[in-house]
């Protein structure tokens, strides 16, 4: 029987023609579309799979690659052409974020967002870099006792004013008043676990609220997604920009998910963000997720990019504010 070359698209030595083979290649194409265009309905009642999902979201596109590749092995054009579905969903998701044009560069207000790590070596040198980029506003986490004092030393000529509650500051160009804490903390977690804050900068066009926030971490385990401290402190969040009586808000924090994550629904359901690019901010060394946000109300963010690597763990994430 004579074989058929492998860039032929003739039936294979079963008989099968290029439309009656690869059907399972072509199930995996179709459900990869499924899971990205209908995320929302994958159940989180068991091990949070729904809010695990959408963490990642971005990644499965990588399954259109590797989908194709094995088509064309296996020279299955049902394969092929099922995988115009996931691309199709893919970029109508994300292609946006790939192929948007340059900001034009007007803002009024930089802001800078960065979970400097507790264990970071370096805070002065974290600092230096942090004000390379500018910002008007900076908002820091995991502050340690030791390392607060070298941040307020080094930040303190170019921004005079700051507000610290626990683990979070703002170091700010604008003055600040009416700084307070912000109670995110869910059941169980000890007393003296503070890590949000609430202040109103006095800006040239008008006050604005800025919050700091850092949600409590998840982990991924065996059974799926451990995130319920963490949907709980979203939702104390939510409520607390909920009753902010200023029209101007900004939210400045780790929040441990992407905006794609149901768990953070409180807080994004309440706030606008955007972005010109994935901006992807942990873990440094390889990151793979945007867990680092700059969100506003009544404002409007016109790019979101990353900055050099720290001392931390994290990448540090600057974001152009317009009025």
């Amino acid at each position: 029987m004579r074989t058929v070359d492998w860039w032929r698209w003739g039936k294979d030595t079963a008989g099968r023609s290029p439309w009656a083979r690869g059907r399972v290649l072509a199930s995996l194409a179709v459900l990869t579309a499924l899971l990205m265009a209908f995320h929302s309905v994958v159940p989180n009642s068991v091990g949070r799979l729904g809010s695990l999902l959408e963490t990642f979201l971005p990644w499965l596109g990588l399954a259109v690659p590797l989908l194709l590749v094995l088509a064309l092995l296996r020279r299955s054009a049902i394969a092929l052409v099922a995988l115009l579905l996931p691309g199709a969903v893919w970029g109508n998701l994300f292609g946006g974020m790939v192929l948007a044009e340059e900001d034009s560069g007007a803002h009024d207000i930089v802001a800078v967002q960065h979970n400097v790590s507790d264990e970071n070596s370096d805070p002065e040198g974290t600092a230096s870099a942090l004000i390379e980029a500018a910002p008007d506003v900076v908002a820091l986490e995991e502050l340690t006792p030791s390392a607060l004092s070298v941040y307020e030393s080094a930040l303190a000529a170019d921004y005079p004013h700051h507000a610290v509650e626990g683990t979070v500051g703002l170091w700010s160009k604008y003055p600040l008043s009416d700084v307070r804490p912000v109670d995110i903390k869910p059941e169980g977690i000890p007393e003296g676990w503070n890590r949000g804050l609430r202040t109103t900068a006095r800006t040239p066009r008008g006050d604005i609220a800025v919050y700091v926030a850092h949600l409590p971490s998840v982990r991924i385990r065996w059974n799926g997604l451990s995130s319920g401290w963490r949907d709980e402190s979203a939702g104390l969040l939510g409520e607390a920009i909920a009753a902010e009586k200023l029209a101007k808000v900004i939210l400045l924090g780790d929040l441990n998910s992407t905006l794609d994550d149901r768990g953070l629904d409180p807080v994004t359901e309440r706030m606008d963000s955007a972005g010109r690019d994935f901006a992807f901010s942990w873990p440094e060394a390889f990151p793979v997720s945007r867990i680092d946000h700059v969100m506003t109300r009544s404002l409007v963010v016109t790019d979101t990019r990353t900055l050099p690597a720290t001392g931390s763990d994290h990448l540090p994430i600057a974001a152009d504010i317009r009025f």
